[in-house]
């Protein structure tokens, strides 16, 4: 089947989760299905969940109605490639095999290895079929990252996290098929072309309607483009909606002719906080249109919804995170590793097993999803991980074990640290400088991050040291530390 997707995204409006389900009459599958939503540099506060008041997400809401909110998850660390790293092999950035942003030649970014242990590898041995639409940014086609090397069953979109910038590309990648984005060709005026996430919208959709006819389990990972730095959205009803209602300052950025246009640049947008808004709408439409076909096709009460970003919200192409006050009340943006930038809204819906409307603080992250669905499977032992299954505490079991800590470090920016135990945070700022500072908070005390204590927790900051030291292990492809 086909799609009209910017027909179908206008008729679903907000109400997409109110639709009925039905069943084909097939035995669902033992194990359940999962379907995760990644979306790209959505911020704590991009939700009306989590207290957006400047436009709302209903769809995201209802999921969130329907399962558990977490107010203290952490992505794998603070920009796209480390923190999916992170996700998919269980393992926090001092363990993880990429840890930064890297562009290599032709297309994409530096490989996840041969032989590395995924959660797409975990649950084909499992049963199940696994695809990945969105971005991948793992490794470039034939690489060892590659996403069928990992996993991956079908893989559709962007390899490459860097072209992603662009919303009207010229080509996408069908497995190891580049796809021809005709109608986006130099002598169209950009953004009147095919825009890129509701194609990939369709072929995601596609899945989920063979899926149900093939019977088997399903993991889907939908890592989206958006709302990443660019800020164009097709001219619809979404749009048209928000133009108007809030002040705009224009943002001139990397138009057609230019140098970087379609190779990383942000093109220019007359009103930046209006798109904003629509793009983070539009989100929401897919959301709603993804568990709709859920619901049609029967498949809804044995699959696992999971909502979640890769990291806080950036300050690029336009953005103005201040303004809808995207990192909610955490200090620092993307690229930091304040509250800001690695603490992320997360929702997990599962009829039957985790209680509607729940809310909790326990802290988690992102490397604790493999642990989890390496739990739920019983396909392998959890040993090994940095991550601890979640599983009871969805179910509301009790036997929920807590993180010892949470390790962070980012390699932009003259190395950053962050080390979370409890209350205490220690932040390393400039670790490959000379002068580098170290900075302790008590987020129980100051969840905002202003108050730097370390002059009177000599004890605690020492710990903390002692944590961070022994939770990075050098990597020779990415180096942090001096002397690496």
């Amino acid at each position: 089947m086909k799609y009209n997707i910017g027909k179908t995204i206008l008729m679903a409006g907000g109400a997409a989760l109110a639709a009925s389900a039905c069943s084909d009459g097939k035995k669902a599958p033992e194990k359940p299905n999962i379907l995760f939503v990644l979306a790209d540099d959505l911020g704590w506060g991009d939700l009306s969940c989590y207290g957006q008041e400047h436009f709302s997400t209903p769809n995201i809401d209802a999921l969130a109605s329907r399962g558990m909110l977490f107010t203290q998850c952490y992505s794998g660390t603070t920009v796209s490639a480390p923190s999916r790293s992170c996700l998919i092999t269980g393992t926090h950035s001092g363990h993880t095999s990429i840890r930064g942003n890297v562009e290599l030649d032709p297309e994409g970014q530096f490989p996840l290895p041969e032989g590395a242990t995924t959660i797409f590898k975990d649950l084909k041995d499992a049963g199940y079929t696994t695809a990945a639409f969105g971005k991948w940014g793992l490794g470039f086609i034939g690489s060892t990252g590659d996403p069928s090397k990992q996993g991956v069953d079908q893989f559709y979109g962007y390899n490459c996290q860097l072209l992603a910038h662009s919303y009207y590309p010229d080509h996408l990648w069908d497995n190891d098929q580049r796809v021809e984005l005709t109608d986006n060709c130099d002598d169209v005026p950009y953004g009147q072309g095919t825009y890129s996430q509701d194609l990939i919208h369709g072929k995601a959709l596609e899945f989920l309607e063979n899926a149900a006819k093939d019977g088997k389990p399903f993991f889907m990972w939908y890592p989206t483009i958006i709302p990443h730095a660019e800020l164009i959205v097709p001219e619809d009803s979404i749009i048209a909606k928000y133009r108007g209602v809030y002040p705009e300052t224009p943002y001139h950025g990397t138009d057609q002719g230019m140098w970087g246009f379609r190779k990383g640049g942000y093109v220019s947008q007359e009103y930046p906080h209006a798109t904003f808004a629509a793009m983070v709408s539009r989100l929401d439409v897919y959301v709603g249109q993804l568990v709709s076909k859920l619901e049609e096709l029967g498949l809804a009460d044995n699959t696992i919804v999971i909502f979640a970003s890769d990291n806080g919200p950036h300050m690029e192409g336009g953005a103005d995170p201040d303004f809808f006050d995207s990192n909610g009340p955490w200090r620092g943006y993307k690229r930091d590793v304040y509250e800001g930038g690695i603490r992320v809204p997360m929702i997990v819906a599962w009829p039957g097993h985790v209680k509607a409307g729940e809310k909790t603080s326990f802290m988690c992250s992102f490397w604790d999803l493999m642990p989890t669905l390496r739990e739920l499977t019983g396909v392998a032992s959890t040993d090994g991980l940095d991550g601890v299954s979640l599983l009871p505490l969805l179910e509301g079991r009790t036997g929920q074990k807590e993180h010892d800590y949470l390790y962070f470090e980012f390699q932009e920016l003259g190395g950053r640290q962050a080390v979370r135990k409890g209350p205490w945070k220690l932040v390393h700022m400039g670790v490959r400088n000379p002068d580098s500072v170290y900075e302790l908070y008590n987020l129980d005390s100051d969840p905002g991050e202003t108050r730097d204590v370390i002059s009177l927790y000599p004890d605690v900051a020492a710990e903390l040291k002692a944590i961070m030291a022994d939770a990075h292990v050098p990597n020779p492809d990415f180096p942090l530390l001096p002397g690496e």
